[in-house]
């Protein structure tokens, strides 16, 4: 029987992908992003203990909703490549029963590990913190150079892949950094979507509960004339943004 560590289950979610889905949020994360909303993810040793199987029998009981609305299950975290033999089994099994499989990854992680996960993977959500090295590894604590190494994976297999930028004030608002990225990922036909997430303190309190440090406390979230001139630049690359 393979186990894993969760963090919490979310029968009907609609922001993780295509659809009504019911996505695991898996134990454990390698980053230390300063604007995490889950900070009680980090640690892998504080996840309750389930098994593959639990999770699917769960899943499979919302099998109408997913076919209705074109949805699916999605591994999220945390980071759930960290767990990658047994988010492996769970999109194994959920394909079995016919339910679109999607991952939400940072793309931490050794890409033969990464492989493994994708041959049962559907869609691709892919956090790209910055394409700035420098801002990358201040933001997070550790380098982008997995994470650009899997997105140039996923284009050699063509998995289709969403990308993710978390719009920051002072910090992801670069507007040379956020031109650089839109000119990496523009040749990738596996790219169908570029989804600009503006910067939300929601997750603060978390922080304030486990006795961390809070770097972005002042920090406002982005206006909108910041988050149209980043979509616009991703557009002018040709990239479908929303």
């Amino acid at each position: 029987m393979v186990m894993g560590k969760i963090h919490s289950l979310e029968s009907c979610g609609t922001v993780d992908g295509p659809g009504i889905r019911f996505v695991v949020f898996m134990q454990g994360c390698p980053l230390r992003c300063k604007y995490c909303h889950n900070p009680d993810s980090w640690k892998i040793s504080d996840g309750k203990d389930i098994s593959v199987d639990e999770i699917v029998k769960e899943a499979k009981k919302y099998k109408s909703y997913m076919k209705f609305s074109k949805g699916g299950i999605t591994i999220s975290g945390g980071e759930p490549l960290m767990q990658y033999k047994f988010a492996k089994e769970l999109l194994k099994k959920c394909k079995d029963e016919g339910i679109h499989t999607a991952i939400d990854t940072s793309g931490y992680i050794e890409i033969e590990k990464a492989k493994e996960v994708l041959e049962y993977t559907d869609l691709v959500l892919l956090d790209i913190k910055s394409y700035n090295e420098k801002v990358f590894k201040d933001l997070t604590g550790v380098s982008n150079e997995n994470t650009l190494t899997l997105a140039k994976y996923l284009k050699e297999i063509n998995k289709p892949t969403w990308i993710r930028y978390v719009l920051v004030p002072g910090i992801t608002d670069n507007m040379e950094d956020i031109e650089n990225l839109a000119k990496f990922i523009s040749n990738m036909d596996n790219i169908e979507k570029v989804q600009i997430l503006p910067f939300h303190k929601l997750g603060e309190y978390k922080w304030e509960e486990l006795g961390y440090d809070y770097e972005l406390e002042n920090t406002p979230v982005p206006s909108e004339e910041i988050v149209k001139k980043t979509k616009n630049i991703f557009s002018s690359y040709g990239l479908n943004v929303e």
